[in-house]
């Protein structure tokens, strides 16, 4: 199945250095996090934006990668679609996996850490989110995390992100942890983290 997504190219003329696809949040859609493009001024790279598979129960407009409200309803077919969609963009991008990193926020990022896991993506960036309780066998190789929460975040508590933290330490994932002084959201402190993330890993890649 294919997700309806938002692309942004690259602003330059020469074909995209890597790939980022951010995942929106419980209730969000596409456009919630496309706005974030121009203020982390990576030109050269370009950007999908996907919706989520299913309608949000309340919100009208708004997408869910499953229910929260429902026992996690579609959990299972969201994590399917999202990985078999994930697994067919160097198809259609001309972009592999190893150039490609996954983010997302809230409901997002947890869809991020549990897909993107298993896929041999540049890098995964959470942002506000959680860890679902999934396993992975001891041979695993992971891409590195970075993972942003906010101390006053009453929406998913902080005690999740320090959770996730500790979990993805215990399995050997190379792991970045920051937390800042906010809410459910993101401030542009945190734009310029993931900036430096992305390129970090690009630097990785050519070396």
């Amino acid at each position: 199945m294919s997700l309806q997504v938002i692309s942004v190219p690259p602003t330059t003329d020469k074909e995209p250095r890597g790939l980022v696809v951010a995942l929106h949040g419980w209730g969000a859609n596409s456009q919630d996090l496309a706005s974030v493009v121009p203020l982390l001024n990576l030109p050269d790279y370009q950007f999908v934006f996907p919706n989520a598979p299913f309608a949000h129960p309340h919100v009208a407009g708004g997408r869910a990668w499953y229910d929260l409200q429902d026992n996690n309803a579609g959990y299972a077919d969201g994590k399917k679609m999202l990985a078999d969609w994930l697994q067919s963009l160097p198809a259609s991008t001309g972009v592999p996996l190893s150039r490609t990193i996954l983010s997302g926020f809230s409901q997002g990022a947890a869809m991020t850490l549990d897909v993107g896991l298993s896929l041999p993506l540049a890098g995964l960036v959470a942002l506000s989110g959680y860890l679902h309780p999934v396993s992975y066998p001891d041979s695993s190789v992971f891409p590195p995390v970075l993972l942003v929460h906010g101390r006053q975040d009453y929406v998913v508590p902080l005690s999740a992100a320090q959770k996730a933290r500790d979990t993805l330490s215990a399995m050997g994932v190379k792991l970045q942890y920051q937390e800042f002084d906010m809410g459910h959201e993101i401030r542009p402190e945190v734009l310029a983290l993931i900036r430096n993330f992305i390129l970090a890993q690009q630097s990785a890649v050519k070396a």
